[in-house]
């Protein structure tokens, strides 16, 4: 029995559905991912999965067939499902932001249409800012949209679409007009809803995904470009049926996307503790198991309070979030601590394997792919560094 990443105060039905969750990666993960990771492979039978636990609506209301959790359930459920595979989270991951941005932001009937469905994972989202010339600085987008009579036409390509060809619904930021000609270039952008086929080519007039970006690591998640050519919307897709409100909607889905990212960085922690620790007593050198070396014992004591801190920090950000209260800057050190350390610990446990560690016969070679991604999703180490300056000196601000 696991004793470090507890959590405490959960209820009943959280324990449940985290007990539920636990024992699905343990079965139905677990043994599969490797294999799945190494042939880039598509995990639909696990997606169908996590359908049927109900995860992909397991913070959308219940008035629209959604378990109705708070932000803390849902993130214990992703570190949970991290420590299986990774990339299984980042399925549930842009899905989750658009139920998100559209619970918060969306008009009555944008809620009525898509919600129902995205709770029982018939409508999959995917969300979009990056663009080929920028990642971070969103206030670079070129990707537009204009007025043509009652229609709208889009025209842009963005970039890194986690789950874009297998989505059927995407949120988009795009630059739109203003009738302010002072107004700042955050109010000259807007997000607009497109529904879509799911695959590769031209889904709908005007949008088209190339193909499949081929990455070091974050397999079996398809992670694409997307082209609009004069794709035509009209203001039922506009979410939040207003304009200008688009960065401040994105930043919010975003917000709470970093907590997602801190648990996944977690997860990917703990499994990378859990083998470590347990190839430690198995491995004899010397005449004797090196877990008892005090050079492996002393890695194990760094992985486990690295563990530990960025759990208890993951969680006191998805709680603040959860009370309602702003989380910008808590989410920012979550994020930021849980990706550092996860890149940490995974490279102690890979070294703690020594040469098998390098093979792909060991699972700690795949988590070693994997950990860099979670140091650039959401906001590069360096952007939550940003965010988290600010917020101090908002809160430390000279009085004079």
């Amino acid at each position: 029995m696991t004793t470090l990443a507890q959590t405490d105060g959960l209820n009943d039905v959280q324990q449940e559905i985290l007990a539920a969750v636990r024992v699905f990666v343990d079965k139905e993960i677990l043994p599969f991912a490797t294999e799945l990771e190494h042939n880039d492979e598509y995990p639909q039978a696990i997606v169908d999965g996590l359908k049927e636990l109900g995860v992909f609506g397991l913070m959308i209301p219940e008035e629209y067939g959604g378990l109705g959790e708070s932000l803390l359930t849902y993130a214990l459920v992703v570190e949970e499902i991290a420590r299986g595979w990774m990339s299984v989270s980042g399925v549930i991951n842009t899905h989750f932001i658009v139920a998100y941005m559209l619970m918060q932001h969306g008009t009555d009937e944008q809620k009525a249409k898509y919600l129902p469905r995205m709770a029982t994972g018939e409508v999959r989202g995917a969300f979009s800012m990056s663009e080929p010339g920028c990642g971070s600085d969103v206030a670079a987008i070129t990707s537009k949209a204009v007025r043509d009579g009652d229609d709208w036409v889009l025209d842009g390509q963005k970039m890194w679409l986690t789950n874009g060809a297998s989505s059927t619904l995407v949120a988009v930021l795009v630059r739109t007009p203003s009738d302010d000609p002072d107004a700042s270039v955050y109010k000259k952008m807007s997000t607009f809803l497109i529904e879509k086929e799911p695959g590769f080519g031209e889904v709908r007039p005007g949008l088209t995904f190339p193909g499949k970006i081929e990455k070091m690591g974050y397999k079996g998640v398809d992670t694409t470009e997307m082209v609009m050519t004069g794709l035509r919307l009209n203001d039922d897709d506009l979410l939040g049926g207003v304009t200008g409100k688009g960065f401040y909607q994105m930043m919010d889905g975003v917000e709470v996307g970093r907590v997602n990212v801190a648990a996944r960085a977690c997860g990917v922690s703990i499994r990378a503790f859990e083998l470590g620790i347990e190839y430690a007593q198995q491995r004899v050198a010397f005449g004797k198991p090196i877990s008892e070396h005090q050079a492996v014992s002393f890695r194990l004591a760094d992985m486990a309070t690295k563990v530990e801190a960025a759990h208890q920090m993951m969680v006191m950000a998805a709680r603040r979030k959860d009370s309602g209260e702003r989380n910008d800057l808590e989410s920012g050190m979550a994020k930021y601590l849980a990706s550092e350390y996860c890149k940490e610990v995974v490279e102690d446990s890979f070294r703690i394997h020594g040469g098998y560690g390098y093979s792909k016969e060991y699972e700690i070679e795949r988590l070693y792919r994997e950990a860099p991604m979670l140091l650039i999703g959401e906001g590069t180490a360096d952007i939550q560094r940003v965010i988290i300056g600010r917020r101090l000196l908002e809160d430390y601000k000279l009085r004079t």
